[in-house]
């Protein structure tokens, strides 16, 4: 069977260099003479991996030394509780942007005074709501945004004001597609089965000086616990920080950094858009402004039709189209493991189909 282009939204598509020497490391990975699956979280082996995709991810982002790395479970939905369980004191701001900020909302509002200070649910999530100082809660501890939205396909082009309140961000879904200055936030979150390798484990970038000694707090919902132990308080996703550790690999010597892959990103989404907005049968509902480069939705207008759209795309090896419920018709991720042979693919069979059916709608 050949590969297909797979446009999921999460787990996502994987570079095919990073699971060509993950098969070759199956059985024998770094001279130890057996899988990664298999090694002791204590031996230096994995030590040696642990580190190393650290440090890589140091590099690549150019993380501030004041900023603790973290590898944890639970995905990103243990993250909507955890930050408000090490931050918050008094109340929350959030930016409802969609299903993951509305989500975050219902966890926090468990522990303590959730202010919703702007919303773009109006307008079934389909632009990002602009704030001005004056918007913050003046006890507030921390602003809280979801970067990119997967579902609704928008994106921050430009940080939320947060004057003298510290700013979390959930990057699940755009973290290594481009540069991003850390200094900027004080905790950044991300699954890593979108944007940077397999299921299983969430990467936590924090300010040292929010690490905290707090009994009141389980030890495994403490970030100073993951810091203090080298993320290793516990038996961590071994497996799935290796494959983190290929990727960020294959981005650093395969791709060239940040700056490339921005410049692959930025070129698959513009392919992709320019064919939609020229189209006479399919149309992006996202204020252009605020459109996201990873997550592109889109629809024909007819839901029968969008569902013969999908149903052929997956014949045609095009696989994981369909849209979220909340939004219907089709979305394409464009991670960074996608080629541009995908999109260019894509845009062909669109162009096909549009021209089999335009009739239709």
């Amino acid at each position: 069977m050949s590969r297909v282009y797979n446009f999921s939204a999460g787990p996502a598509c994987l570079p095919e260099w990073v699971l060509k020497k993950a098969s070759e490391e199956m059985l024998d990975a770094h001279g130890s003479g057996m899988s990664v699956m298999e090694m002791s979280h204590r031996s230096k082996a994995f030590e040696d991996i642990l580190h190393t995709c650290k440090d890589r991810l140091r590099r690549l982002m150019s993380i501030p030394e004041d900023y603790e790395i973290l590898f944890i479970q639970g995905g990103g939905s243990m993250q909507f509780i955890m930050t408000a369980i090490n931050l918050l004191k008094h109340s929350a701001d959030i930016i409802n942007t969609g299903q993951w900020t509305k989500k975050a909302i219902a966890q926090q509002k468990k522990l303590g005074k959730v202010n919703v200070i702007a919303s773009s649910q109006d307008d079934n999530f389909t632009y990002i709501p602009k704030i001005t100082k004056e918007d913050l809660t003046p006890d507030s501890d921390y602003l809280y945004i979801c970067e990119n939205n997967t579902i609704y396909g928008t994106k921050y082009k430009e940080l939320p004001v947060h004057d003298g309140k510290l700013l979390v961000a959930d990057l699940s879904s755009c973290i290594l597609s481009e540069p991003t200055d850390v200094s900027k936030y004080d905790l950044i979150f991300a699954g890593a089965q979108k944007n940077m390798g397999s299921a299983g484990v969430t990467v936590v970038i924090i300010k040292k000086a929010l690490l905290q000694e707090n009994d009141q707090i389980p030890d495994m919902l403490n970030y100073k616990t993951y810091a203090d132990n080298d993320s290793m308080y516990n038996t961590p996703p071994t497996y799935t920080i290796y494959i983190v550790g290929l990727v960020l690999e294959w981005i650093e010597e395969q791709i060239g950094g940040l700056e490339e892959m921005e410049k692959i990103t930025h070129k698959r989404a513009k392919m992709l858009y320019d064919y939609i907005d020229s189209s006479k049968l399919y149309s992006n509902p996202v204020n252009k402004e605020d459109r996201s480069y990873t997550n592109i939705p889109f629809v024909t207008g007819d839901p029968e039709l969008d569902k013969k759209f999908v149903k052929e795309a997956t014949e045609a090896g095009l696989v994981n189209l369909k849209g979220h419920r909340s939004v219907g018709g089709m979305r394409a991720s464009l991670y960074n493991a996608m080629p541009i042979e995908g999109v260019e693919a894509l845009i062909k069979f669109m162009r096909k189909f549009e021209e089999e059916n335009i009739g239709e709608n």
